[in-house]
Order: C-alpha cells, then sequence, then structure tokens
C-alpha cells in the first residue's frame, strides 16, 4: 500500500492518493507520514479528513507533531486540537516549543487555560500528567433511567464510557460502575444501588509505575485519579498505560546494558545523542576494571610460578558475568511485576545459593573433565579451576539476586545493578578466589 501511494505521488496523481487513503487505518496513516519527506506527509495530511486527521496527529511522533503545528496555519492547528482527546493535547503542549503553546492558550477558553496549566504543572510520569478530564460521572441519587440519559448526552465528548464513576455534591469519589450493569439494570432503581464502593483508584502524585503495575493487576480498563481530598480529577485509560508499561520496559533494557534512557527512535538519533548514551557507562567500565588489573598484577608472582593458571581467567570471567546477569535479570523482573521485594531477601539468598550450588556442581564437572581429560592439564590445575568455577557461580548468583533488591530498597532503579556492573564485581571476587585457591593448593 506504501508503495502504492508513494507511486502516486510521484506522478502527481492526488485523487488516486485520497483514495488509497480511504482504506488504510489511521495508525499507519500516521506510519507512512512518518517515512515521507515533509512535503509529502504534509500534502497527505491535509487530504485527509478532519475527524481522521486529528486521528492521525494524535499517532505521529513529537517531532512530527512539531513539524505540521509550525507550518499548518494556525486556524487548522487550532481546529485539530479541538477534537483532540484533552490528555493527547497535554501531551503535545508538553513537548511544544513555548511559541506554540502561547499560540494554543492563546485561543483557548479561560477554563481550558486553567486546566492546562494546571495539568502542565503535574511532575512527569506521575498520574496527574497521564490522567484525561474526559470521562462520565454520575450523581448516586440519579435513577438507571436519568444515568442513562446522561451517558447518551455526553458520551460523544468522553474518551470512553465502559466505567463510570459516581460522585457526591463536591466531586468526591464514591463508587463505580460498568456501563454494562448500568444498561441491564432496573431502570427504576439508583446509581448507589448498584455501583461498586470497593474500587482501585490512585492519586495525582502517584508515579506511572505504580499506575502500570496497579491497571495490569486488576485487569481495569481505566483508573481513577484523585487529589488528596478524594475529588476526583480524571482518569487514566488503558491505552496510556500500555504506553507508559512500554517505556518503562525499554527504559530497564537501556539501563541493564549499560545505556542512557532515550524516547527517540535508533534510527531517527543523531550520532551525537547516540554516543552521549554510551559513553558514560562505558568510562565507569573501564575505569572499574582497573580493579581486576590490580588483582592480576598483585598476584603476577603466583602466575610465573603456575603460568597455565592464566589461561583459564577470561572463562572464569565470563562465566561468573553471565551467571551473576542470570540472577539479576530474573529478580528485576520480579520487582517489576510486584512478585519480589526487599522483604524476600534472604529467600532470594538461600534460593540462589542452591541453584548456583547445583549449576556450579554440574559446570564444574564438565570443566574438569575438559581440562583434565582434553587439555592434558595436571589434576591440581585441574582441581583449582573447576572448584574456583563452583565459588565463582555461587557468588555471581547471590550477588545478581541481592543488589537489583538493595538498590531498590533505597529508592535506586534495580535495572542500574544489571549485567555492566554485576560482571564488574564478579570478575573482581573471580580473581580474588581463584588466584586464593591456587596459593592455597599449589603452593604458588
Amino acid at each position: 500500500m506504501e508503495n502504492i501511494i508513494r507511486d502516486h505521488l510521484d506522478t502527481k496523481n492526488y485523487a488516486a492518493v485520497k483514495k488509497e487513503l480511504e482504506d488504510i487505518q489511521p495508525v499507519d496513516i500516521a506510519e507512512l507520514l512518518e517515512e515521507l519527506d515533509t512535503k509529502n506527509s504534509l500534502l497527505i495530511f491535509r487530504m485527509l479528513h478532519k475527524d481522521v486527521a486529528v486521528e492521525v496527529f494524535s499517532y505521529l511522533s513529537i517531532k512530527q507533531q512539531t513539524n505540521f503545528s509550525l507550518m499548518i496555519k494556525e486556524d487548522e492547528l487550532k481546529e485539530i486540537l479541538e477534537e483532540l482527546y484533552f490528555d493527547d493535547k497535554i501531551d503535545f503542549l508538553e513537548e511544544m516549543p513555548s511559541t506554540v503553546v502561547k499560540k494554543i492558550l492563546k485561543y483557548s477558553t479561560e477554563t481550558e487555560r486553567r486546566l492546562i496549566n494546571q495539568f502542565l504543572n503535574y511532575p512527569e510520569n506521575s498520574a496527574g500528567s497521564l490522567m484525561t478530564i474526559e470521562f462520565v460521572d454520575l450523581k448516586k441519587e440519579s435513577t438507571i433511567s436519568e444515568a442513562l440519559q446522561h451517558i447518551r448526552k455526553t458520551a460523544i465528548d468522553k474518551e470512553t464510557i465502559y466505567t463510570c464513576y459516581v460522585i457526591d455534591n463536591n466531586r468526591k469519589l464514591e463508587g463505580i460502575v460498568s456501563l454494562k450493569e448500568i444498561v441491564t439494570s432496573d431502570p427504576s432503581l439508583k446509581v448507589s444501588d448498584i455501583m461498586e464502593t470497593d474500587f482501585i483508584y490512585v492519586r495525582t502524585l502517584d508515579d506511572q509505575e505504580e499506575v502500570a503495575n496497579l491497571t495490569k493487576k486488576y485487569d481495569l480498563l481505566s483508573i481513577p485519579v484523585v487529589d488528596q481530598e478524594n475529588r476526583l480529577v480524571g482518569i487514566i485509560t488503558i491505552d496510556d498505560v500500555i504506553d507508559v508499561i512500554e517505556e518503562e520496559q525499554t527504559e530497564d533494557i537501556h539501563k541493564m546494558h549499560g545505556l542512557g534512557p532515550t524516547e527517540d527512535e535508533y534510527l531517527k538519533t543523531s550520532i551525537i545523542s547516540l554516543a552521549k548514551q554510551r559513553i558514560f557507562w562505558l568510562l565507569f567500565l573501564m575505569l572499574s576494571a582497573t580493579i581486576t588489573g590490580s588483582i592480576i598484577e598483585g598476584f603476577q608472582s603466583s602466575l610465573q610460578k603456575a603460568v597455565g593458571l592464566a589461561v583459564f581467567i577470561p572463562m572464569l570471567m565470563g562465566t561468573g558475568g553471565n551467571a551473576g546477569t542470570q540472577s539479576s535479570t530474573l529478580v528485576i523482573r520480579g520487582i517489576a511485576l510486584g512478585e519480589v521485594g526487599i522483604h524476600d531477601l534472604m529467600q532470594v539468598i538461600w534460593r540462589e545459593m542452591r541453584v548456583s550450588f547445583l549449576v556450579g556442581v554440574v559446570l564444574a564437572a564438565v570443566n574438569f573433565a575438559r581440562v583434565y581429560f582434553l587439555g592434558g592439564n595436571s589434576l591440581l590445575i585441574s582441581a583449582v579451576v573447576s572448584l574456583t568455577l563452583i565459588i565463582t557461580v555461587m557468588l555471581a548468583k547471590v550477588i545478581g539476586g541481592v543488589l537489583p533488591l538493595l538498590a531498590k530498597s533505597v529508592n535506586l532503579d534495580p535495572a542500574i545493578m544489571a549485567s555492566p556492573l554485576i560482571s564488574t564485581m564478579v570478575d573482581a571476587m573471580t580473581l580474588l578466589s581463584y588466584f586464593k585457591i591456587a596459593e592455597i593448593f599449589l603452593n604458588v
């Protein structure tokens, strides 16, 4: 489909382009606009029906939204933003240059300006910055019949109507009720008769990760947001929660592999930005590697007496790093899912000790056969290497399991304690163990 549209653009057959666009989903049109040059992407955007253009605009990257905002007329931009859901509008304004924000506020009503300024002042990554104000609220004194009439009258402007929120005269949240429950209930009943009073909610300053965890745990399509006085101020819908989950997982993956987090696409990120992402951890790891160098230097005399020991250093360090990474990955994932906490520290240590002992013994047995029978090394050297392997795996897995929990307990991101940092620590401990065991068994 994309190639067909490109061909029509090349031949300036704009009628055919417009016809092709009628059969494409808005999200796919947005992807197409991201791939085209600025001139053609703006041309196609202006061919779209107003309602479709609004939806396409909400799917565009911040960079493309900014480009369009600066190129289209102010009245066109005003029309698009008037039709955007409020949370999408806030997301847009948060990333725009101040000149664009001033234009938007100039065309907004006094009430909307106040709301926009309030939303823009919520901390980044908080529940308040994610929520929308386009939801259905009901009075508990209303009958089901009155509630249905209210929903029919206001639903067109709401982002979701599947869950309705029951408030009192001071806008305090008292309950929730599903649209299904309303539709299937006796019209003469009151909303208070069918509403649920045991519901999940978050506060405006709660972290977005907590919002995502609650939504996932309780299988919610939306979650209400209240202020410090329990007044309903907005809701967060599942589409925004999915974006949060993706963002948090991406950030964790970056940190686990020694990269600075970024929201930009890889191919659209500048070389300078990519270098900045990576240089800090590489510098840190390079400098921290001097520790292992110092350990080797300190045991140089032992190596000179048993040169064969040096051959096994890379294998021992690599196995230790991999073992530690395995444990840290599982524990970090458990923390993210709420399955593991600092109160489970001793249980994690005991579990990793048993697992690592079993794994270490199997690895050591295979390694002993390889070093002694196939490598032709002495019995003592084979035993030293294999014993070190068991100790290395046990240390690595315990460290890998414990460090993320300790990081979480002092409000650090557990992902920081992933492969790069753990590998560095395990390398140092592996070398110390190796040379100490060699001194004992080989008298070097």
